[in-house]
């Protein structure tokens, strides 16, 4: 709060936007009471960890959680309670898997199926062969070596030292080095090389006659991930493949290096799901009173990895935005705007659902030619120019939730100094409950980027990160118990707040000019001498 002190002076000229009587504090009240005592979050998300588990985008799971949340709305009284699909591709469930070392002596050994790779006929029995293959030219070194193998494509690198506690919450120190402006423009992401490798990989392990693969973990400590990225129908991989823990993994190399010559028994029964394709988004609303003045918005990812229950991700913000609402409804308070949630459905493969909705009611970006498939998904993002349809100006605001269990701190305002103001006043009710940082930095990687990419007003709120990202993240250990009681209450009232707070505000947030696209340089450039120089 330091740093924004500066940043309230500077700013001092840009009035807040007055808000309805009945929003401060009456209502701000009427949360509180409501989230304290009547809340519903942690029963919300242990139903859909430990009932409904993982939940992969168009995996069963996923099916019944996205039937489940609409329920839960309908009950609340929410209206306009509906499913809206978009293209997505095969349904994935893992039925089970094992792996264990049987010579030169048996032991468990801890992994998961990489998703959307086809199982095994049985108990397969195969020899360990490490083959490290970081590119496709070092594919032809291993070429008549891995008939009959067990093919360890990963480095086994050597382990490092916890460079920091798996555990902590943010000092006053840290949150203030977040207000820093951004003045970076994010590249596009260029998947292709990276899967020009993995086809490459997976035919030549296929056509060499290997009998699966396995990578090593992205950590240690028996943790183990599993993520995978072949989910079109009629283009999933040849062959099973694995995530081995690191532990583990260094084992069988270090066997395999001694000359031991490690032999493994695995079988893992996977079943695929062609029968919808489409992923869906679920979607809720709470009307406001006037018609006309468009809509405020809140959302999470629904959809997990299928390692564990994906509990901090993002059981967690799921919960916490249907508590919102659940708290909204409850309190019986009435909003000029009407505020809608979301539950996104394809945000671990790309932000599939959030861009979907985008570009169904808000903006519409070219598609480059000659670019199909997931390619134009995510050139989608980084097209020009941005055109705004209809539904652009409706939605005054949107807020994310996508960082585990931890506490509310503040929020991210995405470069957006008018709106700093505005939420410093909105956080007023709450610095008691550890919250108020504004930080006026930019931040992506997850459903509210598309919004803010096409000049919607969308925030990420900042959480204390506990063990989300060195245990939890895409892992086995994504449990229930990942998740903090008091820390989601805190951040369900919150979020409720905010959001009657932007649906009865006089004016919409503050918006900034339309992104168009950027220079491509920041430099002037000038042509090499003939030889070169």
């Amino acid at each position: 709060m330091r740093a924004f002190a500066t940043f309230l002076a500077a700013t001092a000229c840009i009035a807040p936007l007055p808000l309805a009587a009945q929003a401060i504090p009456a209502d701000t009240a009427r949360i509180i009471a409501e989230g304290t005592n009547n809340s519903e979050v942690m029963k919300i998300a242990q139903y859909l960890t430990d009932v409904i588990g993982p939940r992969l985008t168009v995996s069963p799971g996923m099916r019944r959680a996205e039937d489940w949340t609409a329920a839960k709305f309908r009950e609340w009284g929410l209206s306009a309670v509906h499913k809206e699909g978009f293209d997505f591709g095969r349904g994935w469930e893992s039925q089970g898997s094992f792996m264990r070392l049987v010579e030169p002596r048996v032991t468990q050994l801890t992994m998961v199926p990489v998703v959307w790779t086809p199982g095994t006929e049985g108990t397969v029995r195969a020899e360990v062969i490490v083959a490290p293959m970081p590119d496709i030219a070092s594919l032809a070194r291993y070429k008549g070596k891995l008939k009959g193998k067990l093919v360890l494509i990963s480095d086994p690198e050597a382990p490092k030292d916890w460079a920091d506690a798996p555990f902590k919450r943010w000092s006053d120190d840290e949150l203030d080095k977040f207000d820093t402006f951004d003045f970076s423009r994010r590249p596009q992401l260029d998947f292709s090389a990276r899967q020009m490798l993995s086809r490459a990989r997976e035919a030549f392990l296929k056509e060499e006659g290997a009998v699966g693969y396995a990578t090593m973990s992205a950590r240690p400590g028996k943790i183990v991930g599993g993520q995978g990225s072949r989910f079109a129908v009629g283009d999933s991989p040849p062959l099973p493949g694995f995530d081995i823990a690191q532990e583990d993994y260094r084992r069988l190399a270090r066997l395999s290096a001694m000359g031991a010559a490690p032999v493994v028994e695995f079988a893992s029964q996977v079943r695929y799901d062609d029968s919808d394709t489409q992923g869906y988004n679920v979607i809720a609303d709470i009307p406001g009173t006037d018609a006309k003045a468009g809509y405020v918005m809140a959302g999470a990812h629904l959809d997990s990895w299928a390692a564990s229950d994906g509990a901090a991700d993002n059981a967690a913000g799921s919960a916490m935005v249907m508590e919102a609402a659940r708290i909204i409804k409850a309190s019986g308070i009435k909003t000029r705007r009407t505020i809608r949630f979301a539950l996104w459905s394809g945000e671990e493969q790309g932000l599939f659902g959030s861009r979907d909705y985008v570009a169904r009611y808000l903006a519409s970006r070219p598609v480059p030619e000659g670019t199909t498939g997931l390619a134009a998904r995510f050139a989608w993002g980084n097209s020009w120019p941005i055109t705004p349809l209809p539904g652009h100006a409706q939605l005054s605001a949107y807020f994310n939730l996508d960082n585990g269990s931890g506490k509310i701190r503040g929020i991210n305002i995405q470069n957006n100094a008018a709106v700093g103001p505005i939420f410093a006043d909105w956080f007023k009710p709450f610095h008691s409950m550890g919250a108020g940082q504004i930080a006026i930095r930019k931040v992506g990687s997850t459903d509210h980027a598309y919004f803010d990419a096409v000049g919607i007003p969308a925030f990420q709120f900042i959480q204390d990160p506990l063990d989300y990202g060195s245990l939890r993240h895409h892992t086995n250990l994504d449990t229930f118990d990942a998740l903090k009681a008091e820390d989601m209450r805190q951040g369900a009232i919150i979020l409720a707040a905010f959001l009657v707070n932007a649906a009865n505000a006089d004016k919409p947030l503050p918006r900034l000019p339309l992104p168009t696209k950027p220079n491509e340089g920041d430099y002037y450039g000038y042509a090499a001498p003939a030889g070169g120089r």
